[in-house]
């Protein structure tokens, strides 16, 4: 089975809404791309000197992982190759873990033997690890980052805190198998892992992010975890298949080099017992059921510019009001304010009914709306087209006009077209029907 096979079925979409997500996916890259240099013309002016900052933002976190993942797409097949995607298409840790297995089983082994479970990737989780790197505090349930493999994200990751800072951590990702997949050779898996050891935080080579920088010898992560399970649950056996891929010397995602020689050991962890339940009923699981942090933030987008068109017609929605109670409430002052709201009538009325189309698709989406989510995105798309038109005709002047609105549309297509969203929306609706 095929990485795109199990996604596809995962998110329950069918080649259609694949290629309106494709298209729109690839539009906000090249309109995030624009958007930079717009940025990087504005940061040369001696007193903005400091969008240089929002430059280098906007450079690593919008334009630079489009354009790796539609390079990738093009260019990397679309198979199992023993490694694991980031969300930018670049190739991440290797797969060096093989485990047989109920997820009960797996999970229970890993917490007699120390480990903990990762919290997922939310805002508050976001927040707390950027505060306590920072800060040097302890965070033994900190996030890890996302990484594919069957063109999904890991179920659910574990780690081990390295002396209280969590800018120095062993850490390990896994992924269940598709159901009657095999590892090449007709090796069978139930769980996939990659494991590394996080030893400090620094920029990606890749995408300039902010990032924990990998050690290079992966191999010694993957004996620390089976040594620390095997002396913990002595009934666990392990089988090493030698040479399982090529020896090499490569880089991950982050751009730190990783060397490995190739062996795949298989942890045999049936004959433990169900110590946990086979539903995670934590946080892997809220992880599950909670819109992503994509969708979030693309719906709070979307309620802003509701409400930026609410505000824009408020002044003028005052000749609905009687002019002479508007007059003896406000004063003759407000006699021109009055006859410029007639005036505006058919533009503000316009305005309010887009301000509660808005609300309504914000729900929509957070519900998990494919259509909503289609409809907001081609709103920005539109809006996108219509400033990139105003700043070509007069480049001087519409830029400092047209640079907000442009960065919030930008913005809200990323948000919505990125994968967690997108997977979000089709779920919900293969659930629906």
């Amino acid at each position: 089975m095929t990485r795109a096979g199990t996604a596809e079925e995962e998110s329950g979409a069918g080649p259609a809404a694949t290629a309106v997500d494709w298209a729109f996916f690839t539009f906000s890259g090249v309109a995030a791309a624009w958007f930079t240099v717009l940025l990087l013309e504005e940061s040369l002016q001696q007193r903005h000197l400091w969008f240089l900052g929002v430059f280098w933002a906007a450079l690593a976190y919008l334009v630079l992982p489009r354009v790796d993942r539609v390079l990738t797409q093009i260019f990397i097949p679309n198979y199992f190759m023993g490694r694991t995607r980031t969300s930018a298409g670049l190739f991440g840790d290797a797969v060096n873990l093989a485990f047989l297995g109920s997820e009960a089983q797996l999970r229970g082994a890993l917490e007699r033997a120390g480990w903990h479970l990762a919290d997922p990737v939310t805002l508050s989780s976001s927040w707390r690890i950027v505060s306590s790197t920072l800060l040097h505090r302890s965070y033994v349930h900190a996030p890890v980052s996302p990484l594919l493999l069957f063109d999904r994200q890991q179920d659910f990751a574990y780690e081990q805190e390295m002396h209280g800072n969590p800018r120095q951590r062993h850490h390990v990702r896994f992924w269940r198998c598709p159901e009657g997949w095999m590892l090449p050779g007709g090796i069978a898996a139930d769980w996939l892992g990659a494991a590394s050891f996080d030893r400090a935080v620094g920029l990606s080579l890749f995408t300039l992010q902010v990032t924990h920088r990998v050690g290079e010898n992966i191999d010694a992560e993957r004996d620390y975890l089976i040594e620390s399970i095997r002396k913990s649950s002595p009934a666990v056996s392990v089988e090493v298949i030698k040479n399982f891929s090529t020896g090499y010397h490569s880089r991950n995602g982050g751009g730190d080099s990783i060397v490995t020689d190739g062996d795949l050991p298989v942890a045999d962890l049936r004959d433990l017992p169900e110590a946990v339940p086979a539903v995670p009923t934590g946080a892997a699981a809220a992880r599950r059921e909670r819109p992503p942090a994509p969708v979030i933030f693309g719906t709070v987008l979307v309620l802003l510019r509701g409400v930026a068109a609410l505000t824009v017609a408020a002044p003028f929605l005052v000749h609905l009001t009687d002019i002479s109670l508007v007059i003896n409430l406000l004063g003759t002052q407000s006699l021109g304010l009055a006859e410029l709201g007639s005036a505006y009538a058919p533009t503000s009325v316009s305005l309010t009914v887009f301000a509660g189309v808005e609300a309504v698709l914000a729900v929509l989406i957070l519900r998990g709306s494919n259509a909503a989510r289609i409809t907001a995105m081609s709103l920005s798309s539109v809006a996108i087209t219509v400033q990139v038109a105003a700043v070509s005709a007069g480049p001087v002047a519409a830029l400092r006009t047209n640079l907000f609105g442009y960065a919030f549309d930008v913005l809200l297509i990323l948000a919505l077209s990125s994968d967690g969203a997108r997977i979000y929306a089709h779920r919900r609706r293969h659930r629906r029907r």
